[in-house]
């Protein structure tokens, strides 16, 4: 019997080529990036760190030289000035009737179109045309063809039918500010609904209804709950516009008749009072309420992004 010999296993020649280290092969990676975070930086960071630093001098315009080092006497003086203090509440006002009227009548018109009838295609292109409508335009549109008391649309009708011929902007000058910003942002949240509504587990759906739950009690218990993140998310996202708006108040009302809200004021004192340290201070403490709502709208996307991940 014949032993048997087995050649020994060459080990394999070492690779020739050099593998760069992990670091460089991320810089390698994030290299693209760099033009656009550097852009940014400059066209975002720097003029907020300017502001900030120019919040705590006081400083107008018409006195360069008696331009001095104030401390935090902007901050204090914007968070106890009178008319300061009505922008804020004007704001506040604003931003949740706004919110919450666009948030309403765009469920409903995300319940609508999401039923299937003849020529929805068009009726939801037609809804989503105010959102790409330039703000500036939306308001001059809502000024001189609706609320014109002489020759608006809204006039027009009221005189076809003998009612009265009210001036819309001097009578109710926050309702007409506030229905041109919800006929811009109800289409922005019935999109964001609609996409929650199509997201739904159509199963649950067609299981409730075998059991003989009606449509309410399906709308209460199922849709509703579905949505939630979704409404969540549209309320965030409208109120950090909504609290920066200044288009709409800017061309309706001239921050008159108590319209004035915050970027109005930080506007007018800026530019008619000429306090630039005043202005910054104001114009800080809406950028800081403009991150705390943008941070708690994250935490909604990604909460979000989560839920979708899980039932893929």
């Amino acid at each position: 019997m014949t032993a048997m010999t087995t050649a020994p296993v060459a080990a394999p020649a070492p690779s020739t080529g050099h593998r760069p280290p992990a670091r460089l092969r991320a810089w390698a990676t994030r290299a693209p990036l760099l033009p656009a975070l550097i852009f940014m930086i400059v066209v975002t960071q720097l003029p907020f760190v300017a502001t900030l630093v120019i919040s705590f001098f006081n400083w107008n315009a018409l006195y360069p030289k008696a331009r001095h080092f104030a401390g935090v006497d902007n901050y204090r003086e914007v968070l106890t000035d009178a008319d300061l203090r009505q922008s804020v509440g004007t704001t506040i006002l604003l931003t949740v009737s706004v919110v919450l009227a666009s948030l309403i009548l765009g469920l409903a018109l995300a319940l609508l179109l999401n039923r299937k009838f003849r020529g929805r295609g068009i009726v939801r292109t037609l809804l989503i045309a105010p959102f790409l409508v330039v703000p500036v335009a939306a308001a001059l549109l809502w000024k001189h063809v609706l609320f014109n008391p002489e020759y608006g649309l809204f006039n027009g009708l009221l005189h076809y039918v003998g009612g009265p011929q009210p001036d819309w902007i001097s009578n109710t000058p926050l309702i007409a500010v506030e229905a041109a910003l919800v006929w811009q942002w109800t289409p922005f949240m019935m999109l964001i609904l609609l996409a929650g509504l199509q997201s739904r587990d159509h199963e649950q759906m067609e299981a409730a209804r075998v059991d003989g739950a009606s449509d309410w009690q399906i709308f209460r218990h199922l849709t509703l709950p579905h949505l939630r993140r979704y409404l969540e998310l549209g309320a965030l996202l409208g109120s950090i516009y909504i609290v920066q708006n200044f288009d709409a108040v800017f061309t309706l009302t001239s921050g008159g008749l108590g319209t004035a809200n915050l970027p109005y004021t930080v506007y007018q004192t800026f530019y008619q009072a000429h306090e630039n340290g005043l202005a910054s201070a104001a114009g800080v403490l809406v950028v800081i309420g403009s991150i705390i709502i943008a941070t708690f709208a994250l935490r909604v996307v990604s909460s979000l992004f989560r839920e979708e991940v899980s039932r893929a």
